[in-house]
C-alpha cells in the first residue's frame, strides 16, 4: 500500500465512519478499485486509523467529555454488550467480514429501513435525556452492527430514536459511544500486531502510513460529523437510505460480473 492509497482509504474512513452507510462496505470498494492487496497489515490499518476518527469526536465535543460520572456510566453500560459479544464471537465476526455478499445485502436491507425510519419515529422522538435503561438498549442495538454492512452509526442512532431521543441527540450519543467501542477495537488490533515479532516489524516499516492515515481520517471525520449533524437535523435519513441501496446494489453487481473484491 502506497501513500496515495493510504490517503484515499483514510478519506473513505473519515467520511463514512460516523455516517449510517457502513464504512466496511466502502472500504471494500475503495481497496478493490485501488488494487490494494489484502494482507494482515491492511486489515490492521483499516482498524487502527479509527484512532484518528475517535480523536475527531474528542476534539469536537471536548467540553461534553468533562461532565459528571453519570455521563461515563451511561457510556460504559452502553459499551458492555458489544464488548462481551465482540470478545466471545470475534472469529465469527471476522468470517462475516470476509463475506462481501453479506455486506452488500445488509447495506440494501439497512437502506430500505432508513427510507422509513423518519416516519417510523417522527411522533416519538421528543426527548433529550438519556437514562441508563436507554443507554443499555442503545448498546444492545450496537451489537447488530457486528454484522458487516449494518453500520454501527445506523444501529446506535436508530436505537436512540427508538428510545424517543431526537435525531440530533441520538446521533451525538452514537458519536460518544463510538469512542470506547472503536478505541477497544483499534487497541486490540494494535496489540495483536505488536505481540508478534513479525507484526512489530511490519508496524515499524509502515509507521509513516499509519501516521498519515490517522491524520487524514481525523481531519475528514471532523468535517463529516459537522455535515451529518446539520443535515440529519433538517432532512432526516432518507437520502442515506437511497445511498446505501445504491452502494449495496453496486457491490452485488460487481460480484455477479466476477469482480474479485479484496477483503479488508
Amino acid at each position: 500500500m502506497n501513500i496515495l492509497q493510504t490517503i484515499i482509504i483514510a478519506i473513505v474512513e473519515g467520511l463514512t465512519e460516523f455516517l449510517p452507510v457502513s464504512s466496511t462496505g466502502h472500504m471494500i470498494i475503495a481497496e478493490s478499485v485501488l488494487g490494494v492487496e489484502p494482507s494482515e497489515f491492511v486489515k490492521a490499518f483499516t482498524v487502527i486509523i479509527q484512532f484518528g476518527a475517535i480523536l475527531s469526536v474528542l476534539v469536537l465535543y471536548f467540553k461534553r467529555f468533562f461532565q459528571t460520572w453519570d455521563f461515563y456510566w451511561k457510556l460504559g453500560i452502553a459499551f458492555i454488550p458489544a464488548a462481551i459479544l465482540g470478545f466471545l464471537f470475534s472469529e465469527k465476526i471476522d468470517e462475516l467480514l470476509e463475506n462481501v455478499t453479506v455486506v452488500a445485502i445488509m447495506l440494501i436491507i439497512g437502506g430500505i429501513f432508513m427510507l422509513f425510519v423518519d416516519k417510523l419515529f417522527e411522533k416519538t422522538t421528543k426527548e433529550q435525556v438519556i437514562t441508563p435503561k436507554k443507554a443499555v438498549i442503545i448498546g444492545l442495538c450496537q451489537c447488530i452492527a457486528m454484522i458487516p454492512g449494518v453500520s454501527r452509526s445506523m444501529a446506535t442512532i436508530v436505537g436512540g430514536m427508538s428510545q424517543k431521543l431526537t435525531r440530533k441527540n441520538a446521533a451525538e450519543f452514537s458519536f460518544f459511544l463510538a469512542v470506547p467501542t472503536m478505541f477497544a477495537a483499534s487497541a486490540y488490533k494494535l496489540y495483536k500486531l505488536v505481540s508478534d515479532p513479525a507484526g512489530q516489524q511490519v508496524l515499524i516499516e509502515n509507521m509513516n502510513l499509519l501516521i498519515i492515515g490517522n491524520i487524514v481520517a481525523f481531519i475528514i471525520a471532523i468535517l463529516a460529523i459537522k455535515f451529518f449533524i446539520n443535515y440529519v437535523s433538517k432532512y432526516g435519513f432518507k437520502a442515506f437510505g437511497y445511498y446505501r441501496i445504491v452502494v449495496g446494489g453496486a457491490l452485488l453487481a460487481m460480484l455477479s460480473m466476477g469482480y474479485n473484491l479484496n477483503i479488508i
